[in-house]
């Protein structure tokens, strides 16, 4: 008897620990996936994979809407104002302020804007993503230094000359989340 009872704690305790993992499981997928509406609605309007619209969400805030970078980024997508503003004018958004980008459906649909016309930039490459995330995070012109040679067109290469290990580790980060969440998330 003396036996059962000492085994009951640590059965216990295992299926205590057996639930709290379980909920926090569905409390992940859930925040993983409550941002979806507004990844696709902006997906659908600029023509992107929302794959990777959500792959570029997931590692610029991790689903936060409110989250705020060191350099003035704000929201889902962590836009700053430069880019944010171009947008607004591209897309006639009168009385536009920056701090509207805290709202998500408004974020996203900015941010899926500057990744869609970060993709058109490298349409001559074999695979223009891995640029494009270079270039949301370091920069056009980091990305021209590191775009030589046979990087010029082909993605592999390319993603060996960046020599920024932040930003290698940013396009390798987004591009295998991207593999993840493709044929996931149904842009329908």
């Amino acid at each position: 008897m003396a036996r059962i009872v000492k085994w009951k704690w640590w059965l216990f305790a295992l299926i205590a620990a057996g639930g709290a993992l379980a909920l926090f499981d569905r409390w992940r997928v859930w925040h993983e996936d409550s941002q979806d509406v507004h990844i696709l609605a902006a997906s659908r309007k600029y023509n992107l994979d929302p794959a990777l619209v959500k792959a570029v969400v997931w590692r610029e805030s991790g689903f936060n809407p409110r989250v705020q970078g060191r350099v003035g980024e704000v929201g889902l997508m962590q836009l700053r104002e430069a880019a944010a503003s171009e947008w607004a004018k591209a897309e006639k958004q009168v009385m536009f302020h920056h701090h509207q980008l805290f709202d998500p459906a408004k974020n996203t649909q900015a941010g899926a804007w500057y990744l869609k016309k970060l993709l058109g930039r490298y349409t001559h490459t074999d695979n223009p993503i891995p640029y494009a995330l270079a270039d949301y995070n370091a920069g056009r012109t980091h990305v021209l230094r590191w775009n030589k040679g046979v990087a010029a067109t082909n993605s592999a290469a390319f993603v060996g000359q960046i020599d920024f290990p932040m930003t290698r580790k940013y396009v390798q980060e987004v591009m295998g989340r991207y593999a993840h969440y493709r044929g996931k998330l149904k842009s329908t």
